[in-house]
């Protein structure tokens, strides 16, 4: 269950705080009352996202951050009367309450009144009155108002609302000539008939209804009907025009002449292909054929993907005709469907295939990158050291045992080591890296072929033991503690396998694109392998991310839930992906490195929305579950475009004994 309080925290240290609030007694009032409650249920989770979110009637509550410059604004005192202008969910209104004496709010939607007043109720707040009506004319019976403050923009502040303004008195509010461009302003009334005006920022409001703003036929023009097949102008200066002239159209993956698309890309140390969603067959397919290439062709023997270590260690094991160590099904841990399926399943029997006549040193491997497999990872370590040193395999059955109460259920043990105020088990399992990494020698000589494989499973307990603590401590900690075992891992299988290596990763474009330049490094401060990549390998990191416009998806409703074919709904008009859509490409490669389709490049560096589907779609709060604002052109190097997708078809899921070619997948 989210920590709502430490969220709100987060949000005035680094939305507010962070942007240039300064307002001491605003941040106090922000990070005190509950933006959660002022939001339908499906939406408490995003209620401290850095976005407006939608409501009842079809409106929005704005911006954490809007709000916050508005009161700043409109600089309140505690003995003050104030006037809000289009009430909404409330949200403003509660946090004007924190900060002046007496809140008058009017909301033109009876049913967002009625709302709002059953919030003010349930919460307390009692020097809050409310009413529906015509905001755009005030509240002259309560006037003068020391403030004013309007979330609804007009075409210029109505005179009606300047004369209700006390002397000394401040009017905070959007006003633009058109519906869709404005600007904040600030009015105070100096004395009975003098205003001083000051503008303010860029903003984005509903429009202002009322006999003193816009009309309802103004701020409501009617739908405009563009044929299905509708296109951006081919003038040569749209944005879909200058892609559809600089994109590289491309064949199906199982065409060699796919791969071949990409070999700009092969002189790279590390190339990540990214992907839109974990369920989705092209990315797959595409990753496939991409990576057929660059082993064939360009010396890459490194296949790292975003699974966990041991299963993919048994993959590695198969793909390397090695034989097995244990029977067990692997990729059993949910979401099964992310590598368990046929395109996975496809790939792997290439690779066992080209490794089948070359000497150990020219195959190619394939290894996990994540940190999830804790309970696997003990078990490893454990069974190596068994056949290595059966002394040091004692004491790590001991140290462990810290953890294996948990090992089913770790996020159990970082909930207790928060509660209890200190790691448990953090001292036992960084002490037993230490040593197996302190006799490397020894190991290497009794059972060389296999240190690496523990080596790394104990690392990752280590690492997995400090995660499963920091996902209490929020998004960011957990998230960048995962990203660098992940960046940390590819760094080992490199040096593990000389200067010369080189390593094709797989793994989401959350994690693959170049985090400085998304919502999620700027705002979120989280880093990722993308961004980690870049900064060890500079230009030998290429960074390719990959999208779609519609189509089906593999994805559960939420964690642990059973995998569903969903349909993916077709890409917002502001985002990237419709960008691509209108160009009317249904497959291609647009290269994005730096010096490559130069001028596309400047127009498309404006930050947009971009698409993230993970094992989890939410199709009814898709702008707020999967959309983050990126800049692709500094993101990626380049984009990997399907108009039209399909779901991953996943493997059955019964284990039966077979033949060597089936027990990878347990089949």
């Amino acid at each position: 269950m989210a920590d709502f309080a430490q969220l709100r925290q987060r949000m005035v240290e680094r939305q507010l705080a962070g942007r240039g609030i300064r307002d001491a007694r605003v941040l106090e009032a922000m990070a005190r009352i509950p933006r959660e409650a002022f939001v339908s249920g499906s939406m408490h989770e995003f209620a401290y996202e850095d976005s407006p979110l939608p409501i009842e009637a079809g409106q929005t509550i704005s911006q954490p951050f809007i709000v916050a410059r508005m009161l700043e604004a409109a600089e309140l005192h505690q003995e003050d009367s104030v006037l809000e202008i289009g009430a909404g969910s409330g949200y403003a209104a509660a946090v004007m309450g924190a900060l002046a004496a007496h809140v008058h709010a009017i909301e033109r939607h009876a049913e967002l009144a009625d709302l709002a007043q059953q919030r003010f109720d349930a919460l307390g707040y009692r020097n809050i009155r409310l009413r529906v009506g015509d905001g755009s004319g005030g509240w002259p019976e309560a006037a003068p108002f020391d403030a004013i403050i309007a979330a609804a923009g007009g075409p210029a502040v109505p005179d009606v609302l300047r004369r209700q303004l006390a002397i000394g008195g401040r009017l905070v509010m959007p006003v633009g000539e058109t519906l869709h461009r404005q600007r904040l302003v600030k009015v105070t009334r100096v004395t009975e008939d003098r205003f001083r005006e000051e503008a303010l920022d860029e903003v984005r409001f509903v429009p202002l209804v009322g006999s003193y703003g816009w009309s309802e036929r103004e701020a409501s023009p009617p739908p405009r009907v563009e044929p299905v097949a509708a296109r951006a102008p081919a003038d040569g200066h749209g944005l879909p025009d200058l892609i559809r002239a600089a994109a590289e159209p491309l064949p199906d993956p199982e065409d060699p002449a796919f791969g071949r698309l990409f070999d700009r890309y092969g002189d790279a140390r590390v190339v990540l292909l990214g992907e839109a969603s974990h369920g989705t067959s092209e990315f797959y397919r595409a990753r496939a054929s991409i990576t057929r290439r660059l082993i064939e062709a360009h010396g890459f023997t490194i296949v790292a993907v975003e699974a966990d270590w041991p299963d993919a260690a048994a993959l590695n094991r198969y793909v390397r005709g090695r034989p097995a160590t244990r029977g067990e099904p692997i990729f059993q841990r949910f979401p099964t469907w992310m590598w368990r399926n046929r395109d996975v399943a496809r790939f792997i029997d290439w690779l066992r295939g080209y490794n089948a006549d070359k000497p150990p040193a020219k195959q190619a491997g394939f290894y996990g990158l994540d940190l999830y497999s804790l309970d696997s990872s003990i078990r490893a370590v454990i069974d190596y050291l068994d056949k290595v040193d059966p002394e040091a395999a004692k004491v790590a059955r001991r140290r462990y045992g810290c953890l294996m109460p948990w090992s089913k259920e770790p996020a159990q043990y970082g909930r207790m080591a928060l509660n209890a105020g200190y790691a448990f088990c953090e001292k036992a399992v960084v002490q037993m890296l230490r040593e197996l990494l302190a006799r490397r020698i020894d190991y290497v000589r009794a059972d060389g072929e296999y240190f690496l494989d523990a080596a790394q499973n104990a690392r990752l307990v280590s690492n997995a033991e400090a995660y499963y603590r920091a996902m209490y401590y929020g998004s960011a900690e957990s998230w960048n503690l995962r990203d660098s075992h992940m960046f940390e891992t590819l760094e080992h299988l490199l040096d593990a396998a000389g200067p010369q290596s080189k390593a094709v990763v797989w793994a989401h474009n959350s994690h693959i694109g170049d985090a400085r330049h998304t919502e999620m490094g700027q705002v979120r401060e989280e880093l990722n392998l993308g961004q980690l990549c870049r900064q060890r390998f500079g230009r030998d990191a290429a960074l390719l991310g990959f999208g779609t416009h519609t189509g089906t998806v593999a994805a559960a409703d939420d964690w642990d839930e059973p995998m569903k074919v969903m349909d993916v709904v077709p890409s917002r008009k502001d985002s990237y992906e419709r960008l691509f859509h209108d160009a009317g490409q249904p497959r291609c490669l647009l290269d994005l490195r730096e010096g490559a389709n130069r001028e596309l490049c400047g127009r498309l560096a404006s930050a947009r929305l971009e698409r993230f589907i993970g094992v989890i779609y939410r199709p009814d709060t898709e702008r707020w579950s999967h959309y983050v604002e990126c800049s692709m052109p500094r993101q990626f190097d380049g984009y990997t475009w399907f108009d039209q997708t399909h779901a991953v078809e996943p493997l059955g899921e019964e284990p039966r004994t077979g033949a060597a070619e089936t027990w990878p997948f347990g089949l």
